[in-house]
């Protein structure tokens, strides 16, 4: 298969089918966009485990994602989509960039839940965008725009549900969109540990990326309790 493209978590790679890609998630681990870096053995196999049992769970409550089918250990196939640079942030309690850049106070809740979007840019720091900053760039369309929101709130609610099944409860998450071939927004990237941040409802205790941002204890580990706490919700 051909290299189509290497990021900071992951490779994709084209497959037979001009349609469908197939990603491979690798062990590594980054932090500060790129900034700090290391290799986490075992996080590319706990990453596409739990990436497939959630696009999973989200299709069977009717929201639709590029994901098809786990192929492998570290490997799954996914529908080939024109990703749109931007990411979407849902936050259910403060945490976070937020707390720096207006004052919020750690665990603060969003009631309604906040929706905002981020510019995909690495070497611009992925700076705040406003929905005019959206429109003028190009990037998406008001109704696309309306249509994100709408998505990204059904998701939240769909992840809730999960995460208070398995004790957990969810503070914020960082979704991607991108459009099929007929111009569909599907949810693509992945969902995980590594894209969301989840506190024990009991303790606080961290089972997200931020055991690896704060230096508190081993990702691997971390997302391995993640997941046995997830098999115990099938």
């Amino acid at each position: 298969m051909t290299l189509l493209y290497e990021g900071k978590a992951k490779r994709m790679f084209e497959t037979g089918d001009p349609f469908v890609l197939e990603v491979e998630y690798k062990d590594e681990v980054t932090a500060g966009n790129g900034l700090r870096h290391d290799f986490a053995p075992g996080k590319g196999r706990l990453i596409n485990l739990i990436t497939s049992d959630i696009f999973g769970r989200l299709e069977d409550a009717g929201i639709p994602s590029h994901f098809i089918e786990k192929t492998g250990e570290t490997t799954q196939l996914v529908r080939r989509v024109d990703m749109i640079p931007m990411e979407v942030v849902v936050r259910n309690l403060a945490a976070g960039n937020i707390i720096d850049r207006l004052g919020f106070k750690k665990g603060e809740e969003f009631a309604p839940p906040l929706v905002e979007f981020f510019l995909k840019d690495d070497s611009l720091g992925d700076p705040l965008l406003t929905r005019a900053h959206v429109i003028h760039m190009d990037i998406a369309s008001h109704d696309e725009i309306d249509e994100l929101r709408k998505r990204a709130n059904q998701i939240n609610v769909a992840l809730i549900d999960i995460m208070e099944k398995m004790g957990l409860q969810l503070v914020d998450f960082k979704i991607e969109f991108g459009r099929d071939k007929k111009g569909n927004i599907l949810l693509a990237d992945e969902i995980s540990p590594d894209t969301c941040r989840i506190w024990d409802v009991g303790t606080g205790e961290n089972f997200d990326k931020d055991v690896y941002r704060e230096k508190t204890g081993s990702i691997v580990d971390t997302y391995q309790k993640f997941y046995e706490k997830m098999k115990e919700t099938k």
